[in-house]
């Protein structure tokens, strides 16, 4: 999609050329590509609503460009637009401890502080919103045991980011345990370098409680996070 002005076009090939006379003077060239889950109105871009009041945790790729263009009478113009990757994927990979861990059934969750908008002409991320995350099991290789779970972001947004989990166990033996980690120093800095995809593991501390254990994360940090395989 390639927005100045009062003018919109779509094209699917490398070069646009509208049938279009623009009035001499200074406009915004806002170009876009569209995105499952991504509505953008103006330069913003805005993810979708979810259920449970979460927004889409696996949007599409949106690319855009945005340049400041200034237009004279009687004169034409090439302009190139470059387009920048404006979601990162996000993986955590969480190992339980502990004599429950190899009876844990699911684990699933939410992460707060997602950015739901994005002003891509400011680089500005907006709107925290929370998205869901749903944990499977790692089967296979170094990772064996442990549990990760995939999003996608337009980035982070708001003063914090919160992992909040609930593991489930078979046979609800034990009773249902939370789990809560603060991300927040350890995303800072998310919105930057969005095209390499970040993985970050983390060991399930267990503190006991009246209702079992209450599950905390510190440490986490950044891993390699290829060659997994989730049991789906």
């Amino acid at each position: 999609t390639v927005t100045m002005g009062d003018y919109t076009g779509t094209e699917t090939s490398a070069t646009h050329a509208p049938d279009h006379l623009f009035a001499p003077g200074s406009y915004t060239l806002a170009v876009y590509n569209p995105a499952d889950g991504i509505t953008v109105s103006g330069t913003t871009a805005a993810v979708a609503a979810a259920d449970g009041g979460c927004i889409v945790n696996t949007p599409g790729w949106i690319f855009t460009s945005v340049q400041e263009v200034a237009i004279e009478a009687d004169t034409d113009y090439e302009l190139t637009a470059v387009m920048q990757q404006q979601v990162r994927q996000l993986t955590l990979v969480i190992e339980p401890t502990g004599d429950a861990a190899e009876r844990i059934e699911s684990i699933g969750g939410t992460l707060s502080g997602a950015a739901g908008t994005l002003d891509f002409a400011t680089g500005t991320h907006g709107t925290p919103s929370e998205v869901e995350l749903h944990f499977t099991k790692i089967t296979d290789g170094d990772d064996a045991g442990k549990w990760m779970a995939t999003v996608r972001l337009l980035g982070i947004a708001g003063n914090s980011q919160r992992l909040t989990a609930t593991l489930i166990y078979t046979d609800g033996n034990p009773q249902p345990t939370s789990l809560n980690s603060d991300l927040t120093a350890t995303l800072d800095g998310f919105n930057d370098g969005k095209t390499a995809p970040l993985t970050l593991g983390g060991t399930i501390a267990e503190t006991p409680g009246e209702a079992g254990f209450t599950g905390e994360i510190t440490d986490w940090e950044t891993v390699d996070g290829g060659g997994v395989d989730a049991e789906m």
